[in-house]
C-alpha cells in the first residue's frame, strides 16, 4: 500500500524562501520512495512524501520549524493510495 505524507506550513511575511530552504534541508530517517516540494502564494510550502507502507512501520515526518519562521503550527494529512490514473498521449 502506498501512503502519502503532507505537510504544509505558512511562513511569517517575507519569510518564505526561507521556509523553503529549511524545508528543502530537512532530512527524514528513512528514504521516501519520493519527496516533492511546492511553493504558494502567502508564504507556504507544502512537502508530499510518498511510501511503501509495507516497508515503514513508523513513517517519518518533517519536525515543526521554529516558532518564528512560520505564523502558525504546521498542517499535517495522511493519505492512502486509492488507485492510480495515468493520461493517455
Amino acid at each position: 500500500m502506498t501512503v502519502a505524507l503532507m505537510w504544509e506550513a505558512r511562513a511569517n511575511p517575507g519569510q518564505g524562501e526561507e521556509l523553503l530552504a529549511w524545508a528543502r534541508r530537512q532530512k527524514l530517517s528513512a528514504r521516501p520512495l519520493r519527496r516533492e516540494t511546492f511553493r504558494a502564494p502567502e508564504d507556504r510550502v507544502l512537502v508530499i512524501t510518498w511510501w511503501d507502507a509495507h516497508l515503514h512501520t513508523e513513517l517519518p515526518e518533517l519536525p515543526e520549524p521554529d516558532g518564528g519562521l512560520v505564523t502558525r503550527a504546521v498542517h499535517r494529512w495522511r493519505f492512502e493510495s486509492a488507485g492510480l490514473e495515468v493520461a493517455e498521449a
